[in-house]
């Protein structure tokens, strides 16, 4: 399951009984040794079509920074990432290697360490990306979290992620989903602080309506990649 280098048992167990964010602080230099991490190939499909570039980005819950590395080429002028975990915005900044960079290089890059529920941003990006991190955000706050992305966006910027199709009840990985989403409830309600990460969240079609009734015009399309990323659905929504 894990890499080489990737986290043991014990290390994976000691995060999972640990907040979010101190959790993500202890995986963090292994992090890209796990299956957790968004395949660079995921990022690069659904990054494709923001050729020529465009002038400013923000990754949300950015990690060890794939998607900033990814969205580089594309921004001109301005990339922000923001993830509220210490650990992992220095794992980002090695693999961005941005000490040393000169400051008047582009696009400038900002790392932020930040809850993005506490953005405040206001029509300020082109494009708002989000990999791999969903899991992490309570159905009763995807809402909200929509809000602040649109937000964020100038008219006519895009909002872009990964996401699949909601699978049938009956699917093996339906039923392991809701299994460990079962355990994690059960978790965090003898344990203080919570580790908010559950499966199945942010599928269509269920998304793509929250979308339209945040005001955003919603374009997807599969993936077109090899399993286990084929029911990959890539999502472009637009805002108005």
């Amino acid at each position: 399951m894990f890499g080489k280098g990737g986290p043991s048992f014990f290390e994976l167990m000691k995060q999972a009984l640990s907040s979010t964010e101190e959790g993500y602080d202890l995986l963090a230099p292994k992090f890209d040794k796990t299956p957790f991490r968004t395949p660079d190939e995921l990022v690069e499909k659904a990054l494709e079509h923001l050729e020529p570039k465009v002038e400013s980005a923000l990754d949300l819950c950015c990690g060890t920074g794939v998607g900033l590395a990814k969205l580089r080429p594309r921004v001109a002028t301005r990339l922000v990432g923001v993830d509220f975990s210490k650990g992992m915005l220095e794992e980002a900044n090695h693999e961005l290697q941005l000490d040393g960079i000169v400051t008047n290089a582009e696009p400038t890059i900002e790392l932020l360490e930040k809850d993005v529920f506490d953005l405040r941003y206001d029509a300020e990006f082109d494009v708002v990306t989000c990999f791999g991190a969903f899991g992490h955000i309570l159905e009763k706050d995807e809402v909200k979290f929509l809000e602040i992305v649109r937000k964020a966006l100038r008219p006519g910027g895009e909002f872009i992620f990964v996401t699949a199709e909601k699978p049938p009840f009956y699917a093996p990985k339906a039923i392991v989903a809701h299994a460990f989403n079962g355990v994690m409830r059960v978790r965090n309600a003898v344990l203080k602080p919570p580790f908010v990460m559950y499966y199945l969240t942010f599928l269509m079609p269920d998304v793509e309506r929250r979308l339209k009734w945040a005001g955003f015009s919603v374009t997807t399309k599969p993936a077109d990649l090899p399993s286990p990323f084929h029911q990959a659905v890539i999502v472009r929504a637009r805002k108005s």
